[in-house]
């Protein structure tokens, strides 16, 4: 057989699965701003101000002193301690054997859906939500279903009867992220209280975001030192730490650490064997300088951690304030997160119309799209930045509706 009479090889691709996910319109949106001079970026999830000091330091001494070798898969032992007392004083007795530490919080998230979800499981979420996910069960072959969240005058609400129905005995694994990213939604503990028994009654999984658990505003005044008021309800502080419920966090957003990548689980003791072995397949363990960073923050940030939700507060409700002055705006304040959620003149095609500000303003918020097709019709502003930066983005807004209308 001469070479021309060879088959000619097919187009190499991903399999099936991964070629199905969605892409980040954020970074679409985000992409569509390069090139733009004097954009204001108000599509990521961070703050504009860098890490504390302290941690800082924690890290700088701790490369210093030459903590640049492999750890334990599940972290460092005075890490994981520390962080077992951080969640024992938010949320009950809780001991390092129920405490793995990860590579990010996105990590984590991956990590959760390896250990309990596999090719033709049922999955279902509440939307609308972070895009990671909705999709990381898919990459596993998993199916998933969505709870949509509604929109009315007290903001977004959970129907809980929806979400009960949908949990039916072949449901593997429920996604719940509250506070909610984008729409600041917070879970009540009658909800969540009600959801449990149901998971519990199935043998459902129950996997919880509670990386904003922090940035909680329902209590947030001056001189609050409630435990109440320094976290949102947490499905820890219902289901004991060896039953079906696995909590994942992230030291990104309480102490702005998200450049570190750098989270952690709350799980059964009896997963943790089996835990192990998947970080030790995924990333093998954090890097140990950043390990003692994060017991820097969890030992030394409380102070900090509790000042910032009383900064975000406020440019929460400067956001707000501004927002509702600007004719077609529908605003409401959410109880959590650090975003605003809202639907404006054009949202109905939210990803062309956000492209649109970066072009012709220089204003970048993130499309309501990227969070699920139950996301469409709102935009979502990140307000983790200084008062004036929100006004300035403010007026571009008002700038290209007056411009350019629905667009």
């Amino acid at each position: 057989m001469s070479e021309t009479d060879l088959p000619v090889p097919s187009v190499p691709n991903a399999r099936d699965a991964v070629r199905a996910l969605r892409p980040s319109q954020i970074r679409e949106v985000a992409n569509a701003g390069f090139g733009v001079a004097d954009v204001l970026p108000f599509w990521f999830g961070e703050s504009d101000r860098v890490t504390p000091a302290f941690i800082r330091d924690a890290a700088s001494a701790a490369l210093a002193a030459g903590a640049t070798f492999y750890t334990h898969n599940l972290g460092i032992a005075p890490l994981r301690a520390a962080l077992a007392s951080y969640v024992s004083e938010l949320h009950g007795a809780t001991s390092s054997d129920h405490i793995a530490v990860t590579s990010a919080g996105v990590n984590a998230l991956m990590l959760a859906a390896q250990l309990v979800v596999g090719a033709g499981d049922r999955v279902v979420a509440v939307t609308p939500l972070w895009p990671n996910l909705v999709e990381i069960p898919k990459i596993l072959g998993a199916h998933v279903e969505t709870v949509a969240l509604g929109y009315g005058e007290r903001g977004w609400q959970l129907d809980l009867e929806q979400l009960l129905t949908a949990l039916t005995p072949d449901t593997k694994m429920l996604l719940i992220n509250s506070p909610n990213n984008p729409t600041g939604w917070v879970m009540s503990r009658e909800e969540q209280r009600a959801v449990l028994a149901h998971c519990r009654r199935y043998g459902i999984w129950i996997v919880a975001d509670e990386v904003y658990e922090r940035l909680y505003y329902a209590d947030a005044e001056p001189g609050a030192d409630s435990t109440h008021s320094r976290t949102a309800p947490s499905f820890l502080d219902l289901a004991t730490r060896d039953e079906r419920v696995i909590c994942v966090n992230s030291f990104s957003k309480a102490w702005l650490m998200t450049g570190w990548r750098l989270g952690w689980i709350v799980a059964p003791a009896s997963l943790m064997d089996d835990l192990g072995k998947l970080v030790e397949y995924n990333t093998s363990c954090a890097p140990a300088f950043v390990q003692q960073a994060g017991i820097a923050a969890v030992q030394q940030g409380e102070r900090f951690a509790q000042e910032l939700v009383l900064d975000l507060k406020a440019s929460r409700d400067h956001l707000v304030r501004a927002l509702s002055t600007v004719p077609g705006v529908d605003v409401k304040a959410p109880p959590g997160a650090m975003y605003v959620f809202f639907s404006m003149p054009g949202a109905s095609s939210s990803l062309e119309l956000c492209k649109a500000m970066v072009r012709e303003v220089g204003l970048g918020v993130a499309p309501g799209s990227a969070f699920g097709p139950q996301g469409e019709g709102f935009v979502r502003w990140c307000y983790a930045c200084d008062t004036a930066r929100l006004d300035a983005g403010v007026e571009r807004l008002k700038r290209f509706l007056a411009q350019y209308g629905t667009h």
